[in-house]
């Protein structure tokens, strides 16, 4: 018997809650709900944050969180409690199944059957932006080898479990070579843990337009969190079930699992709604748990359901469907179809009743880590390269000059074109001469060179090299 907590939400939350456990305990499901609330009551009584901490520690202590939808007040600093929760409890995983149910709800790609699985945690959604000039703003894409190696091995093992044949990785290391690149880096390493599975590597944008083209050609795609963010609802409507889908986040001891959907206040109370995107989840909470068997009786009786054309009204087509039905009518439907298997649609057959685990993170020696160069960022109002530069090379010491000076990452000085468009914002990149090291000393005697100078550092940036590997980029047009 698995405990587990939910959270009915708000607006179709309770109803879709409802018929969901209705079913997954009709077909057998061996699980104890512990039920806590969040959402907007929590918010409007003052909790900025949607959830108590009370319930923190029921959802910590039952490890497996399944969430109806919540409505998150407008204004007032209220934060996103999916954000928060997928943040606090490390569930670096996202997965989302987008799956065509043509002919019965509408599509232009009847055989599409894709897995989106998006890192949860880290990219661009690091969140630490910092305004450095008049003119520049900058976000950090933070990358690392842990999340690389954890999402990326995900991908490979529910490849493995749930019997897909491809995964696929999108990146955009042509330009990314570091960040990007070190994404790119570890699926390769990992596919190789994998002959049996077939692996490949997009681009991002191509990746994208033959995704949105042509999806059939997809099993399992893995990405970083921006990519995996956009594409996931790209996937999604393009199969034509955006209110049909369930969504995973899954961590190395937590998970939740949701509808991908919102709590559509205006159907509330109404006995209308499709409660089918929860169940989608709660079926991936099942095969998640070791409840395979289970997971595959309801997935089928489902899809039987769908067959049938007994559709709630989001769906309900007519000429295509026979019968249009609530909420409460829908899941008495599923549960009336369970131990049948579909015929239109591909009946599923999940593997093994073993509950899914992956190893922990194994953090590898550190590599030997050498300063070669450093960048200062210059907060500069004038529009000439070569007038910075006399400037700044006035902050040069014994055995260390400028050598380089980018405007948003383009090469301006030397050999710069009068042609580029520069900011305030400029990078100066120190190197050192006549076979000399630098070191922290070296760069406190640089800041003090430019304080004096009255130059405006707002930011420095240390360049390794990490095993003799060079680890920053060059200046573009370098």
């Amino acid at each position: 018997m698995q405990k587990i907590t939910i959270a009915k939400g708000d607006g179709i939350g309770p109803e879709i809650m409802d018929a969901t456990l209705r079913i997954i305990m009709a077909a057998g499901a061996a699980i104890e709900t512990e039920e806590i609330e969040v959402g907007e009551k929590v918010y409007l009584a003052g909790n900025t944050a949607g959830i108590a901490k009370e319930s923190w520690d029921i959802i910590r202590r039952n490890k497996i969180f399944l969430k109806a939808p919540i409505t998150t007040p407008q204004g007032g600093g209220y934060k996103s409690l999916n954000v928060t929760t997928r943040k606090f409890l490390g569930l670096y995983a996202n997965i989302r199944p987008c799956v065509s149910l043509h002919p019965f709800v509408a599509t232009k790609h009847p055989i599409m059957d894709v897995v989106i699985v998006r890192e949860n945690e880290e990219d661009l959604y690091a969140g630490i932006e910092h305004q450095q000039t008049d003119e520049v703003v900058q976000c950090l894409k933070l990358i690392s080898r842990p999340g690389c190696e954890k999402i990326v091995r995900y991908a490979f093992e529910y490849a493995k479990q749930y019997g897909r044949k491809k995964v696929t990785c999108f990146t955009k290391d042509n330009i990314m070579k570091q960040t990007d690149g070190l994404f790119h880096q570890v699926f390769d390493e990992i596919a190789a843990e994998y002959p049996e599975i077939e692996n490949e590597h997009w681009i991002i944008d191509i990746g994208a337009a033959k995704m949105a083209d042509t999806p059939e050609v997809f099993d399992v795609i893995v990405m970083p969190n921006l990519y995996g963010d956009v594409l996931s609802d790209v996937a999604a409507q393009i199969a034509g079930s955006v209110g049909l889908a369930g969504s995973a986040n899954i961590g190395e001891t937590c998970a939740m699992f949701e509808a991908i959907h919102g709590s559509a206040p205006r159907r509330a109370g109404q006995n209308m709604a499709n409660p089918s995107g929860l169940l989608q989840g709660a079926i991936m909470m099942l095969n998640h748990i070791g409840q395979t068997a289970v997971a595959e009786r309801v997935q089928n009786a489902w899809l039987a359901t769908i067959e049938a054309g007994i559709h709630t009204y989001d769906i309900y087509k007519e000429g295509v469907s026979k019968q249009k039905v609530g909420t409460k009518e829908f899941a008495d439907a599923v549960i009336a179809h369970l131990g049948k298997i579909p015929q239109v649609f591909k009946p599923v057959n999940y593997a093994t009743d073993k509950p899914f685990v992956l190893p922990k993170y194994k953090r590898k020696a550190p590599a030997v880590k050498e300063l070669q160069e450093v960048d200062l960022f210059v907060h500069w109002p004038g529009t000439n390269p070569n007038e910075l530069a006399a400037l700044v090379e006035k902050v040069n010491i014994e055995g260390v000059s400028l050598s380089m000076i980018t405007n948003r990452g383009i090469k301006v000085w030397p050999d710069g074109f009068e042609e580029t468009f520069c900011t305030d914002h400029w990078r100066c990149r120190f190197k050192p001469t006549q076979g000399t090291q630098i070191n922290k000393q070296t760069i406190i005697q640089l800041l003090g060179n430019a304080e004096a100078q009255g130059i405006d550092v707002v930011k420095t940036e240390n360049l390794y090299a990490f095993d003799g590997k060079q680890g920053f980029s060059l200046g573009q047009g370098q």
